[in-house]
Parts: structure tokens; sequence; C-alpha cells
């Protein structure tokens, strides 16, 4: 106990200190955060909402896609990037591979999975009838799929913390297409791995105390916004029955 609370008093005062090196982790941490979230919610709420909207030949079979992608194990995700991004790779000459942006090329794929998937299903669950007062007013394509995400807005953020809160924490796609490079790339999991395999218990605490508290924070939103949809669902089934749907 005593090396854990020595710990621990290191940790919060490399904290209170703002630590160069603890803090550098968290900056690339943000950065490779923010990249990887626009571009799968960019992708990822047309490709969803599509997905959920429609129907079409082999809709099943890009749902059943979808699904795999979910449960693709991580560190065949870092895999598959890295073979792309190394030298002698199709992007290779791009020189992406140990950058922030390579990493974030790995996250979105991570990430973009989840939003799509949750994004289908928010769109199946609203009512069909939006759909006819919206083209009845005179919509276009690009209009209706606005609508429609903004019937489903409290889903979608929902899908947006899970996403996020799956991209911050994970540390495989990290560390093989990042390569942990301090000051450029090292993110805060993967410098937990690396400092306390080090021997450098404060440091691991410290960037472990960011991001628990990072969890803590998406895991209410997370929870704030699904008490939003469901009683947002709850008093549109108590108002009134939706009609059977009825996709174009």
């Amino acid at each position: 106990m005593d090396y854990f609370s020595e710990g621990l008093t290191k940790a919060v005062a490399l904290l209170l200190a703002l630590d160069a090196e603890t803090f550098s982790a968290v900056g690339a941490t943000a950065s490779v955060t923010a990249l990887a979230l626009a571009a799968s919610l960019c992708m990822g709420l047309p490709l969803g909402f599509a997905l959920g909207h429609f129907r079409f030949p082999g809709r099943r079979v890009a749902r059943l896609f979808v699904d795999w992608l979910l449960s693709l194990p991580t560190v065949v995700i870092g895999l598959i990037v890295y073979a792309f991004l190394t030298a002698r790779g199709p992007l290779g000459e791009w020189g992406l591979l140990f950058t922030v942006p390579g990493m974030a090329i790995g996250l979105t794929l991570l990430g973009l999975p989840i939003i799509i998937s949750m994004t289908a299903t928010a769109v199946e669950s609203t009512d069909s009838r939006l759909t006819e007062t919206v083209l009845s007013l005179g919509a276009d394509r690009w209009q209706l799929l606005w609508a429609t995400l903004t019937e489903a807005r409290f889903a979608m953020a929902l899908a947006a913390a899970t996403a996020f809160g799956r991209i911050v924490s994970e540390v495989g796609i990290a560390m093989m297409v990042g390569g942990n490079i301090k000051w450029q790339t090292r993110t805060i999991t993967t410098a937990i791995a690396l400092e306390t395999g080090k021997g450098e218990f404060a440091t691991g605490i410290a960037l472990g105390i960011v991001l628990m508290v990072v969890a803590l924070v998406v895991n209410l939103l997370v929870g704030l916004l699904r008490g939003r949809a469901n009683g947002s669902s709850g008093a549109y089934r108590a108002g009134a029955k939706p009609a059977g749907r009825g996709r174009a």
C-alpha cells in the first residue's frame, strides 16, 4: 500500500505541476481523438442513414458486414492500417506511419462502424410519417437526411459519445500505427503501458487518473443522453401510435 500511496501522491503532484511530458500525451490523445471522431461522424452519419432508411439489394449483407466490423479485433485493424501505411505499402509514399493523422485513420476505422450501426438503428426507429411529411413539403434527399437525423439527435449524440469512449481508450491501434513516439504520437493509453513497464508508476497513475476522469464524463454523458432519448420516445408513444414503416 505504501508503494501505491507514494505513486498516487507523485501522480497528483505531476498533474498539479502541469508536467510537460504527461500533458504531451494528453494533447496527442485529444488531437487524434478529435480527428478520428470527426471523420467517423462525417462518413458514418450519411452511411448509417442510408443503411437504416433505404431498402436495397444486399442491405442485409451490408448490415452484417458493419456488425462484423464492430467485433473485429483492434489489433487486426492496426495490422491492416500498418500494412497500408508502411513504406512498402500502397499508401507508404504519403508518410503517414507513426504520425497523428496515421493514427487517426486507424482509429476512424474503429469508430466508424459504431456510428454507422447506431445511426442505422436510430433511423429505423423514427416514425415513418416523418418521411412522408418532409417529402410532401418538397424536401430533397439531403433535407430528408437532416430532418431524420435531427429527429434522432439524442441517439446520434449517444453514438458519438460511445465512439468517443472507444477511440480515446484504444491502445493497440495507437501503439502499432503511432509507434508511441515521445512528444509526438505517445497517447495516454500507450504512455500508461510504457511508463508502468519502466517502473514509472507515478506517471502511469497520473495518466490513468486523466483517463478515468474522461471515462467518467463520457459515461455520465451517455447515461444522460440515453435517458433523454428514452424519455423522448416514451413521450411520443404515450401521445400517438406510430404508423407502419414504408421506406423508399
